[in-house]
């Protein structure tokens, strides 16, 4: 990566995602719930906050008391993956209806992935566009999925296959939010902080190996450090492949075996980030077949996994025919050629579809039980 960050310096506040005419700000701190100005994003006299039934008695108030002078209308959702659907998301298009929002909406998104990734597909949809606010209550949120535009809904079939690409006008991460996140959500959010050193910046997945006992304690600075730093992956992935044309997609290391996991289990048992960690161990395992890691490459990548209780084998109802069914429906299949991110060292991730097939059933084999 082009920018890099010691422990001990600060990343530029606001971080910008460059998009041009549509770049915008990522607010990363303690305390940002009750510092931002959330009126100066938002374009008309109206706003739905988009929330669910955890996070909204907590957060709720505090986010409506920063937006005086508008009205603000809420919905509020039930937690969990399993309700990231279309009948979901069709609750916040018949409350934006019922509440006669205009073009000149704004969502705002208070909640973790599911609640970001609904409310921007929301929002790209209504009146064929309006704009939004990301306010991620999650570690994997406020890394991953509230920067960069994905929106989206799961299918019965497949994991976000519905959605659209549709940038926020701000991303605002309180930090003070994750101190009533669970610990088991705190690792899954690890698995994506992981990813960055593992597919762009060497120098981070290092920083992360030495830091693993002050992460686990949420030390402030610590925790600082490594959201900024995945926060400016992210955003320098994006703003030089805004819809995942080309060096986006290596942002899906282990993707698409964990959502192949996610899709089985019905969204009901691993978490995203619980899946992806498999799933990036069975990238670094073909990696290994390729030519490219070594075992004791493997070995590193799964002890820092392990050293957040991740889990690093598949769960034990997945089979390698589950596997291969579930893949050939992923977004990454192009004219029926499933593509995979590799990686070609420790910092140094790829995309392709030139590997053997006996590479992919070796591994899946490796993985499952049956």
């Amino acid at each position: 990566m082009d920018r890099t960050l010691s422990l001990d310096e600060k990343a530029s506040s606001p971080i910008t995602v460059d998009l041009g005419d549509r770049s915008y700000p990522i607010h990363i701190g303690r305390g940002q719930l009750s510092k931002v100005d959330f009126g100066r994003y938002i374009k008309g006299q109206k706003a739905l906050i988009v929330t669910n039934e955890t996070i909204a008695p907590i957060y709720l108030d505090m986010v409506v008391s920063q937006i005086p002078n508008k009205t603000i209308d809420v919905i509020i959702l039930p937690d969990g993956e399993q309700f990231k659907n279309l009948d979901t998301l069709n609750l916040i298009f018949t409350k934006l209806l019922e509440q006669q929002h205009d073009r000149t909406t704004t969502l705002i998104a208070l909640g973790g992935g599911v609640v970001g990734d609904m409310t921007g597909f929301a929002a790209a949809s209504y009146q064929r566009g309006v704009s939004f606010v990301q306010i991620p209550t999650t570690l994997l949120a406020q890394v991953d999925s509230s920067v960069g535009g994905k929106t989206g809904v799961n299918h019965a079939l497949g994991k976000n296959m519905l959605g659209a690409f549709h940038q926020p006008s701000a991303v605002v991460i309180d930090l003070n939010t994750l101190a009533s996140l669970p610990e088991r959500q705190f690792s899954a959010g690890m698995t994506e902080v992981i990813k960055y050193g593992l597919i762009a910046d060497y120098q981070f997945m290092q920083w992360l190996e030495s830091n693993v006992e002050s992460l686990l304690n949420r030390d402030e600075a610590a925790l600082t450090y490594a959201i900024e730093r995945s926060c400016i992956n992210k955003a320098t992935i994006v703003s030089a492949d805004e819809t995942e044309q080309g060096v986006r997609a290596i942002l899906n290391l282990g993707h698409t075996f964990g959502h192949a996991i996610e899709t089985s289990q019905q969204y009901k048992g691993l978490l995203h980030g619980e899946a992806v960690s498999v799933g990036i161990v069975m990238a670094a395992e073909m990696s290994v077949l390729a030519g490219h890691l070594s075992m004791s490459d493997v070995d590193r990548i799964k002890a820092i996994l392990n050293s957040f209780a991740l889990p690093l084998k598949a769960p034990a109802e997945m089979t390698s025919s589950k596997f291969l069914s579930l893949m050939y429906r992923d977004k990454k299949v192009l004219d029926g050629s499933l593509r995979l991110v590799l990686l070609k060292s420790l910092g140094e991730a790829y995309m392709s579809d030139d590997f053997s097939l006996e590479w992919l059933h070796s591994t899946l084999n490796n993985s499952c039980r049956t």
